[in-house]
C-alpha cells in the first residue's frame, strides 16, 4: 500500500518524535547531546573561518590613507566634544537665578570650527600663533580661540586663508574673568610667560583662594562666558601694596596645543564692530 520510501520516512518521523519526547521528559540523552556537540564543534569552527578572515582583514589590511583619515576624524571629534564639555562646570554651578537673568542664547552651545597651528611667533616676548583658517572660513577679528583644556586667545589679524591669534599670556592681553566658586570678578593679564597669568587690582578682602578655578566672565562681549581660563596658584600680599599679587596657571596648553577650536559666539553677527 505504501512505498518503501514513504514507510522509511514515517518510521524516521516516529523515531524523531519519540526522541524529542524522551529528551524533553528525561536526561537520558544528555550524554549523547554533549558528545554530538564535542564532535561537531570543529565543524562549527571551520564554518566561521570565512567570517573570521573578513574581520581580521578589516582590522589589519586597511590602507594607510584610510587609517590616517580615521585618526584625523577621531581627533577632531574628540577636540570638539572636549571643547563643548568645558562649559559643564559653569552650568553645574549656576542656579535658577541665572536661568532667569541670562538670555536663552547665552545658554546655547557655541558653534566651533577645528583649526590647526601652522606657525608661532619667533619672539619669546610676543605670544602669537598662526592658524590655517581665515576669512574664507568665516573667521573674524576678535574671535575666541581655545584648545581642549581652555581659552587660548583671540584673533587679531585675519587673512583670506589664515589668521594670527594673540594668546592670553601675551604681555599686552587682558580678559575679564570670574571665580567659579563664588562669582567674584577680576581681570587676568598676560605676563609674557606661557605658564602664568596675573589677576589685576584684587583687594585683600576679596574672597579668592588657592585652587579657585577662573572662567571667562563674558563681560566686554569679546569672550563667551563660562570657558576655563586658569587655576589660582599663589596669593601674596606685598608690604605697602594696596592690592594682592595673585598668580594663575592657565588651563590651556598654550605652548603645546596644535589642534584648536574657533568659537562662533551667539553675537557673531555683530563682529564687524569688534576691533
Amino acid at each position: 500500500m505504501y512505498s518503501p520510501l514513504l514507510r522509511r520516512m514515517l518510521i524516521l518521523c516516529l523515531i524523531a518524535t519519540a526522541l524529542m519526547i524522551v529528551d524533553r521528559s528525561t536526561t537520558w540523552l544528555q550524554p549523547l547531546r554533549m558528545g554530538a556537540d564535542y564532535v561537531l564543534r570543529p565543524l562549527n569552527w571551520i564554518g566561521h573561518i570565512p567570517r573570521n578572515i573578513q574581520q581580521w582583514s578589516d582590522l589589519n589590511l586597511a590602507s594607510k590613507e584610510q587609517l590616517i583619515d580615521d585618526n584625523k576624524r577621531l581627533r577632531q571629534e574628540r577636540l570638539i566634544y572636549r571643547g563643548r564639555l568645558q562649559r559643564m562646570s559653569e552650568l553645574a554651578a549656576e542656579n535658577l537665578r541665572l536661568l532667569q537673568l541670562l538670555n536663552a542664547s547665552e545658554l546655547l552651545i557655541d558653534s566651533v570650527l577645528v583649526t590647526q597651528v601652522i606657525g608661532v611667533s619667533p619672539t619669546p616676548q610676543r605670544h602669537t600663533l598662526t592658524i590655517d583658517r581665515g576669512a574664507d572660513d568665516g573667521a573674524y577679528v576678535g574671535q575666541p580661540l581655545l584648545d581642549s583644556e581652555g581659552l587660548m586667545g583671540q584673533l587679531v589679524t585675519v587673512f583670506d586663508s589664515h589668521s594670527v591669534a594673540l594668546l592670553i599670556t601675551d604681555g599686552s592681553h587682558a580678559l575679564p574673568v570670574k571665580v567659579l566658586r563664588n562669582g567674584v570678578r577680576s581681570i587676568a593679564e598676560g605676563t609674557a610667560d606661557f605658564n602664568r597669568l596675573n589677576l589685576r587690582y584684587v583687594s585683600p578682602t576679596a574672597d579668592i583662594k588657592l585652587g579657585d578655578q577662573l572662567l571667562s566672565s563674558g563681560l566686554g562681549g569679546r569672550f563667551p562666558a563660562g570657558y576655563p581660563v586658569g587655576i589660582v596658584s599663589s596669593i601674596e600680599q606685598k608690604p605697602g601694596s594696596v592690592f594682592m599679587d595673585i598668580a594663575v596657571d592657565p588651563s590651556a596648553l598654550l605652548d603645546r596645543s596644535t589642534h584648536l577650536l574657533l568659537v562662533f559666539t551667539s553675537d557673531s553677527n555683530n563682529r564687524d564692530g569688534l576691533d
